[in-house]
């Protein structure tokens, strides 16, 4: 049997701070220092012997310090996104400059996509994968020829050659832990999430998503509307071996879409890590049943993340999310009442926004009081459906690679009627002011930091990166602004 290629696994060097690698959910700089663990990728680094991960944008590792690296490898895979895709192809080319015989791939929901625009757009990239990559890259590295790998695009004699789809995989206990490559390849220091406790460790239990949110990219691209999910036992043993590994860390979080998918089995999971004595949050959907929410509860569970999106009843319908706002409120008290913390996530800009269903949106935000919110705006990344959506309608105003600005900041991709990008854009910093300026918020959190000296240190500091990145978000309105002048001169003229 031939020898295992020799293997490197890439997150590529990017903007300062911007996290958009393989576990970002929407790829940008964040108001605070952020950094997603890159699961995707450390799935299929586990199943290639000899491998190895460089996540070089939470290393601060620049393109000259990464790209010399190639000389020593046979294989890279590199993860991509739209907004990142453009410098990704450079960075791909740059491999190639120092290695001509390294074979590179891209992964991601952005090439699995657009495979054939991806292949046509970076020349340098030898072959891209289409839907789940891990078994992909593992038959690659191991010198399978492209045209019997399955659910790739690949160059044969000059023009882009596709194989057949790959089936989805079901098995899900059949993947090895990913906690090995962590503990092999990546320091967890350099890992932040602002409402997470540092250090912290994040991985998924399962893939996919049952619900059907217009906006949401990886149900609609590589995980599917099935959760396909893993056992109670194979959680609990990664679980087990990542206390051992990393007895310093403080919290861990499952990144499932929505671990609360499957109730009986989020319970099963809660009772496993309650008996191993661990700090836990995850990903939920704001309708979880009171009973599910206390068991979670006595068993570790610090924290839920919640994907709210808008206080506007019809908005909720317009992107199916499946939940109803008095169900929403319900849900919060609860968490509330049992002593779960709740970090709110809020869009702007989703269809059927309007310059009072924000205000709509701030106040619901206000009356349900999460401890902490994120504010995004609304990115139809190509493969959803918001961007067939804003496709129809001529809602975009921007390519799809113009998610991010040359800062890595997020921007307003579409105008409707009665609501120009500019008003959505700026109305984000409306939002936190109104939501933290408070005088009772305020209290909430300075109380926080008196109570805690560690508390006190992060706050203080990403207090400090939030102010700055408010004040280079108002670059951005103005480079907005200055579009938006000279589209309509042109459109006038």
């Amino acid at each position: 049997m031939p020898e295992v290629m020799k293997t490197l696994f890439l997150n590529p060097p990017s903007y300062e701070g911007f996290d958009g690698g393989a576990g970002a959910r929407y790829q940008a700089r964040r108001e605070i220092k952020s950094f997603w663990y890159p699961t995707w990728l450390a799935q299929p680094a586990a199943m290639v012997p000899g491998s190895r991960l460089i996540d070089a944008p939470p290393e601060g590792l620049t393109v000259d310090q990464v790209a010399p690296l190639a000389k020593d490898y046979e294989l890279a895979v590199l993860h991509t996104s739209t907004p990142s895709f453009a410098n990704d192809a450079k960075f791909a080319a740059h491999l190639k400059e120092v290695n001509p015989k390294i074979m590179v791939g891209m992964v991601g929901a952005h090439v699995g996509v657009l495979p054939l625009q991806s292949m046509n757009a970076a020349p340098a990239v030898d072959w891209v994968a289409v839907g789940e990559f891990d078994y992909i890259c593992a038959d690659i590295a191991a010198r399978k020829p492209l045209k019997d790998v399955g659910g790739v695009a690949y160059r044969e004699s000059g023009r882009v050659t596709f194989t057949p789809p790959r089936p989805t995989i079901e098995n899900m206990d059949d993947l090895p832990f990913v906690v090995d490559v962590y503990k092999r390849d990546l320091k967890i220091e350099n890992y932040f999430i602002g409402y997470l406790q540092h250090p912290y460790v994040s991985l998924y239990t399962g893939r996919g998503c049952r619900s059907k949110c217009t906006f949401c990219l990886w149900p609609q691209t590589l995980g599917g509307h099935r959760y396909r999910v893993r056992s109670a036992d194979n959680v609990a043993a990664e679980m087990a071996l990542a206390k051992k590994y990393f007895p310093q860390v403080r919290e861990f979080f499952f990144d499932d879409d929505t671990f609360t998918d499957d109730l009986p089995r989020a319970e099963e999971i809660a009772r496993r890590l309650g008996k191993l004595g661990l700090n836990w949050s995850c990903n939920a959907k704001a309708n979880v049943p009171r009973k599910t929410l206390e068991i979670m509860k006595d068993n570790g569970l610090r924290l839920l993340l919640v994907g709210y999106e808008t206080g506007d009843e019809q908005i909720l319908i317009n992107i199916k999310k499946g939940v109803r706002l008095d169900i929403a409120r319900e849900f919060s008290r609860n968490a509330k009442d049992l002593g779960i913390v709740i970090h709110g996530t809020f869009i702007l800009g989703l269809p059927g926004e309007t310059p009072a269903t924000i205000q709509k949106t701030i106040k619901f935000a206000c009356d349900i009081e999460p401890e902490t919110i994120q504010v995004s705006l609304a990115a139809p990344y190509p493969g959803t459906e918001l961007y067939r959506q804003a496709q129809e309608q001529g809602w975009l105003q921007i390519q799809a690679g113009e998610l991010v600005d040359t800062h890595g900041i997020q921007t307003a991709a579409m105008n409707y009627p009665g609501l120009d990008s500019t008003v959505i854009f700026n109305s984000v910093e409306e939002f936190y002011r109104k939501f933290y300026f408070r005088p009772r918020k305020m209290f909430s959190l300075f109380g926080g930091m008196l109570r805690d000296p560690e508390v006190m240190k992060r706050r203080l500091r990403e207090g400090v990166e939030f102010f700055k990145f408010l004040h280079e978000r108002k670059a951005t309105a103005r480079e907005m602004a200055q579009s938006a002048a000279v589209s309509a001169s042109g459109t006038g003229g």
